[in-house]
């Protein structure tokens, strides 16, 4: 239960990020000095959004939990910050 909310959370950071991309495309500020990183980004995404998956249907549990733990908690937190900011009220400037 726990994989499948991270594995969510990973495929929605990945989709967001591909998403930045597209728009970076079209609008021309991702260029040729950039576009490395960006496919570079883009596979790592890839590679925990379907190795995770990979791993958890031949049975190794564990390891694709740690795989999608190590983008999906940084994102949870990274989202929690942010909803504790809107709902505080507190000014930051």
């Amino acid at each position: 239960m726990l994989f499948r909310i991270l594995w969510g959370v990973d495929i929605i950071a990945a989709l967001t990020a591909l998403a930045f991309f597209a728009i970076g495309i079209e609008d021309g500020t991702v260029s040729s000095v950039n576009l490395m990183l960006w496919l570079a980004l883009l596979a790592g995404l890839t590679v925990i959004v379907f190795g995770s998956n990979a791993l958890q249907a031949h049975g190794q549990r564990g390891l694709a939990f740690i795989v999608a733990a190590v983008l999906g908690v940084p994102v949870l937190l990274g989202c929690l910050f942010f909803a504790l900011l809107l709902v505080s009220g507190v000014r930051w400037n």
